[in-house]
């Protein structure tokens, strides 16, 4: 079993906004900075993208009226990571919510490291959508 962090931030858009823009892999580098560091580019069935680690390979779930927007991310190596990741209602705005799990063989200090880049880059989410409202 690995550990889990869920990490959240509440978006004052409403889901269907939060969605659009978030489900779109081309956005990736206006906001998920610990992925995308560059372009995004469709190849196949997959999106291919300079990540801050090397290049990765992107596949998203189709698109669905849940708010459901997991991902796998292959790396150079051939590890390909799930990323469990959904936008939900919260009052008159969005909870956007990211599912972080620890990797094997990743420390204890590597783990926060990430978890603090995925908040970074759902600070940026949010800064960006309630801006752009």
């Amino acid at each position: 079993m690995l550990d889990v962090k869920h990490l959240s931030t509440y978006i004052n858009r409403t889901p269907q906004d939060v969605y659009a823009f978030a489900s779109n892999p081309e956005n990736l580098p206006i906001w998920a900075a610990g992925l995308a560091s560059s372009e995004v580019k469709k190849d196949g069935d997959v999106w291919v993208a300079d990540a801050p680690f090397g290049k990765v390979k992107i596949r998203f779930v189709q698109a669905n009226a849940f708010g459901v927007m997991d991902h796998d991310v292959e790396l150079d190596s051939g590890v390909v990571v799930h990323n469990p990741m959904r936008v939900v209602p919260n009052g008159d705005g969005s909870e956007f919510i990211f599912t972080l799990l620890r990797q094997p063989g990743m420390s204890e200090e590597q783990f926060v490291e990430d978890a603090q880049a995925v908040e970074k880059d759902l600070r940026t989410l949010k800064t960006f959508l309630e801006d752009d409202s």
